[in-house]
């Protein structure tokens, strides 16, 4: 498939852009196994980000009933014309997917399943306004670079633990299901990369107010070397008395810091914030 999808990408004199972080997959086995890892099954419509060359586009095209893919890169229209030939369950829609109205977008796809290989310049804001403003994807299998994989999935008291995934945490649960190294790209990144699932389940850590929980997380990580209680300090302008008041309520030693509390505690002091200041 590589050397056919090279002969198809010269002949339409395409190029690659570095600004897009194009990197496509040709391995037949491999596109195949990101769409079971997926759980695509027949009559689901999926939304792709970032469709490319259109391989991963077509391999989910055989199992769903109708892919609506978004490419930002209106150079790969001729490219895609060959290479979806005769699929006619799909619509690439030629514009970049986070200038989307993700409302607009769902009153006319019903549920769906995302499925990407992200660019990796546009990973954390993509999964961020699908999982904060989407009422309808059930679900997010996308292809990062492994460390960003890592990130995503970590547990607290870990390096790897950070905002992002306690922010994550608060609407998804999150798993490494492939591993995938950098050969199997063409043309080959720098890095290798994972396939992490997304399985979005809803109230799945109930908070009082969303907004405020987020505020809570990235206070508490501003500055990771200082405990917790500097970080409410200054972050919401508390008293001294007043956060330690709150730790001692939450059961929270003082001496902790951000990467010790589990998505749940954080949910809990974040709740106490907002008795305190509500």
């Amino acid at each position: 498939m590589e050397n056919n999808l090279k002969s198809i990408l010269a002949e339409c004199g395409f190029g690659f852009k570095k600004k897009f972080g194009q990197n496509f997959i040709t391995d037949k086995n491999l596109l195949s196994s990101i769409v079971t890892l997926a759980g695509v099954e027949e009559g689901d419509t999926v939304i792709e980000i970032g469709c490319g060359a259109g391989t991963l586009t077509r391999t989910i095209s055989e199992k769903a009933e109708k892919v609506i893919a978004f490419e930002i890169d209106k150079d790969l229209q001729p490219v895609l014309a060959r290479t979806l030939a005769g699929r006619d369950n799909i619509q690439v829609i030629f514009r970049d997917f986070l200038e989307t109205d993700l409302t607009e977008l769902e009153k006319q796809t019903g549920k769906y399943k995302l499925v990407a290989n992200l660019p990796y310049y546009v990973t954390t804001p993509l999964i961020t306004k699908v999982l904060e403003q989407s009422g309808l994807c059930e679900s997010l299998t996308v292809m990062v670079q492994e460390e960003v994989a890592l990130r995503f999935c970590a547990k607290e008291n870990t390096s790897d633990y950070g905002a992002i995934t306690a922010v994550i945490a608060l609407r998804a649960n999150t798993e490494i299901v492939k591993k995938v190294p950098r050969t199997m790209f063409f043309p080959r990144p720098n890095v290798d990369s994972a396939v992490v699932k997304f399985t979005i389940e809803d109230n799945r850590i109930t908070v009082k107010d969303a907004e405020l929980y987020k505020k809570t997380v990235h206070a508490a990580f501003a500055a990771r070397r200082k405990t917790l209680e500097n970080n409410l300090v200054n972050g919401f302008k508390f008293s001294r008395e007043q956060a330690q008041s709150l730790l001692v309520e939450c059961g929270i030693a003082r001496t902790a810091r951000g990467e010790t509390l589990s998505p749940v505690k954080f949910a809990e002091l974040s709740d106490k914030i907002f008795g305190m200041i509500k």
